[in-house]
């Protein structure tokens, strides 16, 4: 796989001073959850990007629930955690892929292209026995170089676009779970239903026991999809449609935004229709 590495290889790389370990552990349900679990022991040399404070920025009137952070400000700390665009990263969660899917594709946004996905994550991580440990690493500042890569991101007006139909072929992939998407039910956002249009490829049936499914498999999840088609792809906030873009990275696509907005951003303007 292009975007995701195995523990192994990871286990045989950890005294690589070219290689920076990123943990980005967190849970929507206990904000500091993530931030303790760091503390109480982590993969050897990792250093901690936490989704609220470091990965996302003030939710406004527009933007949806995790918009972008500040910029300047997110390349400061990967400046601080000894990150350029010449080292290898490797990020890890415990083990859904979610939220280190979103640090990955945040260094895409940012230009950097070596950074990798650990499958399985902490779990696994744990499961084969490896090594641990509770010091907080210190490491030289480096200067990160941003080249930022317009191309795998959307937004509201380009969304706007397809449900208008001026921009075909052109295809809406809705992350969350059925139900969700279905409009069954809706636990977060202040309605419920989907963008109109949209297609739902659930985020979590690209994983199997917390580790991507093999590219193959990957295909097959979104072979009625031409390969060559305009896709954004969506969730509630942005997070979990990460792990979606990755895998559509994998299965062959090309041609792939995220709409870092999502759901939540859609509905905050009243004239956007919903089905």
């Amino acid at each position: 796989m292009k975007f995701i590495i195995d523990k192994e290889w990871l286990f045989n790389q950890l005294h690589e001073s070219s290689i920076r370990i990123v943990d980005c552990r967190f849970s929507l349900a206990d904000s500091e959850k993530g931030n303790r679990e760091y503390g109480y022991s982590h993969l050897p040399g990792a250093v901690f990007f936490d989704l609220e404070k470091d990965l996302s920025g003030s939710v406004g009137d527009h933007g949806g629930r995790h918009p972008l952070p500040d910029i300047d400000e997110f390349v400061q700390k990967l400046e601080r955690s000894g990150i350029d665009e010449t080292i290898t990263v490797v990020v890890y969660d415990q083990g859904d892929g979610a939220f280190a899917a979103r640090f990955w594709w945040m260094l895409q946004y940012l230009g950097h292209e070596k950074v990798f996905v650990l499958d399985g994550g902490f779990n696994s991580w744990k499961e084969a026995d490896y090594p641990v440990s509770t010091e907080i690493p210190v490491y030289e500042p480096a200067e990160f170089k941003i080249n930022i890569n317009r191309e795998i991101i959307g937004n509201v007006d380009n969304v706007r676009a397809v449900v208008n139909g001026q921009l075909a072929p052109a295809i809406l992939i809705d992350s969350r779970e059925e139900r969700r998407y279905l409009g069954l039910e809706e636990p977060i956002d202040k309605k419920a239903g989907r963008i109109p249009g949209a297609i739902n490829k659930p985020w979590i049936e690209g994983l199997h026991a917390g580790c991507y499914k093999p590219v193959e498999a990957q295909k097959q999840r979104f072979s009625e999809i031409p390969l060559d088609s305009q896709l954004f792809v969506y969730c509630g906030s942005g997070v979990t449609a990460a792990p979606n873009f990755l895998a559509l990275k994998e299965a062959g696509f090309e041609k792939v935004k995220l709409y870092l907005g999502s759901f939540s951003d859609w509905i905050s303007y009243q004239e956007n229709k919903i089905e």
